[in-house]
């Protein structure tokens, strides 16, 4: 807010949100606490439950839910960032595998989701994947290094071999198309990296407004 002399009043936003244990349920019955490296940077109103593990010098951008109160655990490796609007959930009692662990959603390393995506599990999400504005990932396995462009939908199972290019609006719901899809273009992949490149240093930079001692739920002390 401003006073009448023109200067800022602060703080003005509440540093808020959402992490805790998944409610029991049937489906889910043990609760379960995320585990969050202490590099890695919730902003405000982000909502995390259940069993997820953030590992470091992850960013976690406004608005971001992560849910493992029905499919579970969820994993997300270092270096990687969901920026805002960004929903993980997954199915029940549905999996897949990476270096023989289970999981609901495995995101890897270096891992750009980026504005309003959704990624549903099962999936994985191998490292330094782009995964475009508005994209779904739904039941599929994603190469390391490929790019999902704005508005796609990768699903039904598919697995995309590394460096693979999803181009805008694209429907990649067999195998058929998934192996007709051509290497990630240089332009795209500079752009990539460049977007990992501002992302990584968000964690730090943003811990300077907030604190950067978190424990291992990621609250600020």
């Amino acid at each position: 807010m401003w006073n009448h002399s023109g200067s800022q009043n602060g703080p003005f936003n509440m540093y808020s949100y959402y992490i805790g244990y998944n409610p029991p349920t049937s489906v889910n019955p043990y609760p379960k606490f995320p585990r969050i490296h202490n590099s890695a940077f919730l902003s405000p109103f982000t909502y995390i439950v259940g069993d997820v593990i953030i590992q470091s010098n992850t960013y976690i951008g406004p608005f971001v839910s992560i849910r493992a109160d029905e499919g579970t655990p969820f994993y997300i490796g270092s270096n990687s960032n969901l920026q805002d609007g960004v929903i993980l959930h997954g199915l029940k009692n549905r999996y897949i595998e990476k270096d023989n662990n289970k999981y609901s959603i495995y995101i890897g390393n270096k891992v750009s989701c980026t504005h309003g995506s959704l990624i549903h599990g099962p999936c994985r999400v191998d490292d330094d994947v782009f995964i475009g504005f508005k994209a779904i990932v739904y039941n599929a396995l994603i190469g390391e290094g490929s790019f999902i462009s704005s508005g796609a939908v990768v699903t039904n199972g598919v697995v995309l071999e590394p460096n693979r290019f999803v181009p805008p609006g694209a429907h990649i719901d067999t195998q058929e198309k998934a192996d007709r899809l051509s290497p990630v273009p240089q332009t795209e992949e500079e752009f990539a990296k460049e977007v990992q490149r501002v992302n990584q240093e968000f964690p730090a930079a943003y811990s300077l407004f907030f604190g950067k001692n978190k424990c291992s739920c990621g609250l600020a002390c």
